[in-house]
């Protein structure tokens, strides 16, 4: 189960941070990952990490601009986002996937198993 919260609204510039809080995994091996949808588009995968190694993703669309990051000891996936642009007003969703992580993950939408429910991000020019 995955529990995700943050978003709201800022200015172009700014910086908002997402939280996806998960329960309920059986072992350790399984990677979060953040995605976007924009109204009547298909979601985009942005960013995931792997729970027990760490290995980490970027789409080239949020690469240097957000920064995923895990806090093992709360089973909490933050995604910081810096430098806010209107064209990341969507609506942002975490999800997982169980499986080994070692040669890292990747955010694809039909891979995902669990999906939390979306929080509104609003970015006004």
């Amino acid at each position: 189960q995955l529990q995700a919260s943050g978003g709201g609204s800022v200015q172009a510039g700014g910086s908002l941070s997402l939280s996806c809080a998960a329960s309920g995994f059986s072992s350790d091996d399984y990677f979060i990952a953040w995605f976007r949808q924009y109204p009547g588009k298909e979601r985009e995968g942005l960013t995931c990490i792997g729970r027990s190694d760490g290995n980490i993703y970027y789409s080239e669309s949020v690469k240097g601009r957000f920064t995923i990051a895990s806090d093992n000891a709360k089973n909490t996936v933050y995604l910081q986002m810096n430098r806010l642009k209107p064209e990341d007003t969507a609506v942002y969703y975490c999800a997982a996937r169980q499986g080994r992580t070692e040669y890292g993950c990747f955010p694809y939408r039909h891979g995902m198993e669990s999906w939390g429910k979306g929080t509104q991000v609003t970015v006004s020019s």
